[in-house]
Parts: C-alpha cells; sequence; structure tokens
C-alpha cells in the first residue's frame, strides 16, 4: 500500500546478556515467532542489516544471537536500538484484521460522508482499540474499533466510515 513504512519495529534492544553475544530484546511485535534464524533484522541508524543466528524466550523478553557477534562487547553497541524487519517479512492478518500502521492516517467519515479527521493514534485498551480522531478544528474524537461504531475500512481509498452516536462529537442528543 503506498505511504506504508518499508520497515516496521518489532522491539527494543535493551542489554547484553551473559558472555557469548546474546542481547536482551524488549518485544513490540504481537508475532514474536518471527522473529526465526535466518530472518534479517535492521536496526534504527545503521546501516548494515543483521542476520538473526538464535532467538529465545527470556523473561518478558527475547534474547538475540547475531551473525558475526560473538561477545557482550560487540553487541552491546547495539544498547536502545530499535529492532525492524522489512514490511514484505509481516505475517498476513485473517480478512477484516488490520495492523496499526495501516490505520493511522486514514480519513474517518461519518455514514453520511461528512469528514470527522484522521487517524491520529490508536489507544489500546483491554476491551477494544480506540482510534484517535484528529478533526482539522475541535476536540479530538474517540471511536470504539468495534462493528457498533466502524462500519467500513477501506484501505485503498484510505479511509474509514463509522457510525455515530448523538454527543460523541460534543453535539446535542
Amino acid at each position: 500500500m503506498p505511504g506504508e513504512p518499508a520497515l516496521l519495529a518489532v522491539g527494543k534492544l535493551r542489554h547484553p546478556h551473559g558472555v557469548r553475544g546474546e542481547i536482551l530484546m524488549e518485544v513490540y511485535t504481537d508475532f514474536p515467532e518471527r522473529l526465526q534464524p535466518g530472518i534479517v533484522l535492521y536496526l534504527s541508524g545503521e546501516a548494515a542489516p543483521l542476520t538473526l543466528v538464535k532467538c529465545r524466550s527470556h523473561n518478558a523478553g527475547l534474547l538475540l544471537t547475531f551473525q558475526g557477534y560473538a561477545t557482550p562487547e560487540e553487541v552491546g553497541k547495539f544498547r536502545n536500538q530499535v529492532v525492524h524487519v522489512k514490511r514484505d517479512d509481516r505475517p498476513p492478518l485473517p480478512e477484516g484484521e488490520y495492523y496499526h500502521h495501516q490505520l493511522i492516517g486514514l480519513s474517518v467519515l461519518s455514514e453520511t460522508g461528512e469528514v470527522i479527521g484522521r487517524v491520529a493514534e490508536i489507544l489500546e485498551t483491554g476491551a477494544s482499540d480506540v482510534l484517535v480522531v484528529r478533526p482539522e478544528f475541535g476536540s479530538e474524537v474517540l471511536i470504539p474499533v468495534t462493528n457498533t461504531f466502524v462500519t467500513r475500512i477501506d484501505l485503498l481509498q484510505r479511509a474509514i466510515t463509522v457510525s455515530l452516536i448523538p454527543g460523541m462529537r460534543g453535539e446535542e442528543a
């Protein structure tokens, strides 16, 4: 899709672990199983890609080993860097599910075609995600991502159609 990022963040490297060149990664991705030996990873600010040799769970994170890096000192230079994969390497989602980055920036329209604003961010709550929609003027609108409110998502048209209840945007009920 046009406008999608070329790289997607999957985690953040924290600190070396042990003496064999492993480094702890804080996991951002919902699909940590995609981090298999042989996958090519990219770090923020690093031009050279890194090939993953080994990946294993450790507490709430993952321990990674990269090809060509065998000591804590060598991997220590990657501390606090964000780890990315190519967009094309992301796993496909079932029909009707979307990655957050696909929704950020989309226009949000009412069922009558009125422009409400653009998706600025997505809040993750326990019940459902919530679109934070920023209009050109006025206060932001919070819209739960449920079938009650989100009636259509069209990535090609870069638009989300929503059904608003009176009072959602401050108007009288």
